[in-house]
């Protein structure tokens, strides 16, 4: 894979930005208070096969500490905002495969599919890297059809938070908050899947996902 060349400069800014990124990560949700949903759905797919974890992107924040040292691969761009990702939630034990689908798509989903053989879970921010936001891309059905494992939608849900002014609308959660994470059904996908079938499935199931946590949340049944 092509790996990045930056100017001494930008790599004392990601390595400051990305350490201090680690620290306010850890350290905000260090304080919330997590309930699970679906939790059953998470442990027997799990113990049935690999995983291919499909979450929104504006939840980065969350998902990179409740899933931390999992030995998770999860696919990032190579830009230079996805650099300063991967360095980030490198610091909590995750795996990257650089690509997106406007440079290195096809290169990182070849690595995901080899991963998910070898045992590994991966995971997907699937409205990234640029959105639009909260619209699913084809990735992961590729990758559900083509190695047989299933998709798992995940939502992150914290009760209060920041929305940053971002394409994502991305979120912070506010210390000591509730965040609820919800675990929906497993999606499986034959071989060669339709696109004109499959993305609109696929959509549904992290729209509903999506509403099912707001609802929980709004009402307090969590």
């Amino acid at each position: 894979m092509k790996t990045h060349r930056f100017t001494l400069l930008q790599q004392a800014y990601l390595t400051l930005i990305c350490r201090l990124a680690w620290l306010l990560v850890w350290l905000i949700n260090s304080t919330t208070r997590v309930h699970v949903e679906g939790l059953n759905r998470l442990e027997k797919t799990a113990s049935q096969s690999g995983i291919i974890f499909s979450f929104w992107h504006n939840q980065i924040f969350s998902w990179s500490y409740l899933a931390r040292f999992r030995d998770i691969v999860i696919i990032i761009s190579r830009h230079f905002d996805g650099e300063f990702v991967a360095r980030m939630i490198a610091l909590f034990g995750f795996r990257t495969a650089r690509g997106s689908s406007t440079l290195g798509g096809v290169d990182a989903l070849l690595e995901l599919k080899t991963q998910l053989e070898s045992g590994t879970d991966v995971a997907f921010t699937i409205d990234g890297p640029r959105g639009p936001i909260y619209k699913v891309k084809p990735g992961p059905l590729w990758l559900a059809g083509n190695t047989g494992f299933p998709i798992l939608p995940v939502h992150v849900q914290p009760r209060h938070y920041w929305e940053l002014n971002s394409w994502d609308r991305f979120r912070i959660p506010k210390p000591f908050t509730r965040v609820l994470v919800i675990f929906g059904n497993p999606i499986r996908v034959t071989n060669n899947p339709d696109p004109d079938r499959s993305l609109p499935r696929f959509q549904a199931a992290m729209e509903q996902l999506k509403d099912t946590a707001r609802l929980l949340m709004s009402y307090g049944c969590t």
